[in-house]
């Protein structure tokens, strides 16, 4: 079924090999075959917040205004949406920033064509954040040398980001445990004393604030002021073969980003349709910033610690993968 996504395509080396299949779509800039036809593109997605901007838009019909109708295929991570794309199974997709710059610089061919989701660049007020029980002794990142640390995936972003907050405290990353483990299981895993912090993300934050959790970093925040934490891609195949409706989604997608932005009411509304958060939880989550455009000032600082801690096989060409 093409909603549980490509579980065999985990590896860059397989998925370098595919990436000679053909796309989903035609060869063809309007894949309709009739002028002010209606082309059907797969998007591979996360069902969570940071999504809700193309569901808006499709719902507000800025995409069929355009000749659009997407068409949603769900992942458990970005990680499994990068060999979808890349291998024509899936027209566009949605990854987090450092999992599309892993893949560029393994020579996966992927670009990103649109922004996703922003940090707030709150200290304290992102929609991502180092938690711990709240009658933890830890009080800073510094005091996590030697405990054990949950992320949702290991030498990705959200490693990346926990070190940074480490090293902002005066601490050595080195000197923490790292553990992976998905979100939703992380605020029972903390109340239940399993791991001395959590790593989380909306509704996640929410669930592990309502146990009394409490926040020690804001680890994205830490990183750059206004990081894009993830991106909208295609592949270079597809965007080549496909101008035009790359060109549709690129506009379609920014406009919903905007109306997203300024509509935090309705992206509350939109999320309980395709999520199963309830909607006490989903009332107190921290919505992320949708800005037009991804700061690469930002990518770049987040690039530099990439490397740093080894995530990738060469340098990211960011005048490659950005829009």
């Amino acid at each position: 079924m093409r909603r549980r996504l490509l579980i065999g395509l985990t590896s860059l080396a397989v998925l370098t090999a595919v990436t000679a299949c053909g796309s989903s779509g035609s060869d063809e800039p309007d894949e309709s075959g009739s002028p002010g036809g209606t082309t059907t593109v797969t998007v591979g997605i996360i069902p969570i917040v940071d999504v809700a901007p193309l569901y808006l838009g499709q719902e507000k019909g800025f995409f069929s205004e355009r000749g659009l109708e997407l068409e949603f295929s769900s992942a458990q991570g970005g990680a499994a949406i990068v060999p979808g794309v890349a291998s024509g199974q899936l027209d566009f997709g949605f990854s987090n920033t450092t999992s599309l710059m892993i893949a560029q610089s393994s020579d996966v061919p992927v670009q990103a064509v649109a922004n996703g989701i922003a940090s707030t660049g709150e200290v304290g007020r992102d929609f991502a954040a180092l938690t711990v029980k709240g009658d933890s002794t830890v009080r800073s990142a510094k005091d996590l040398e030697g405990r054990k640390v949950a992320i949702n995936t290991l030498k990705n972003i959200n490693e990346t980001a926990v070190r940074a907050s480490v090293r902002e405290a005066g601490g050595d990353p080195d000197e923490v445990d790292f553990v992976e483990m998905a979100f939703d299981q992380m605020p029972a895993a903390l109340d239940g004393g399993r791991i001395d912090a959590a790593m989380v993300v909306e509704p996640a934050l929410a669930t592990v604030k309502n146990q009394g959790g409490r926040e020690i970093a804001s680890p994205m925040v830490d990183i750059a002021p206004d990081l894009t934490v993830a991106m909208y891609f295609t592949s270079t195949r597809y965007a080549q073969r496909n101008q035009e409706t790359v060109r549709k989604f690129q506009e379609a997608t920014a406009e919903s980003l905007a109306y997203a932005d300024s509509h935090p009411d309705e992206v509350r509304a939109i999320v309980t349709t395709y999520t199963k958060i309830p909607a006490d939880v989903l009332a107190k989550v921290t919505l992320p910033k949708w800005p037009a455009e991804p700061d690469r000032a930002a990518i770049a600082e987040l690039a530099e610690l990439g490397t740093r801690d080894g995530l990738f096989k060469k340098e990211p060409d960011l005048d490659k993968l950005l829009p």
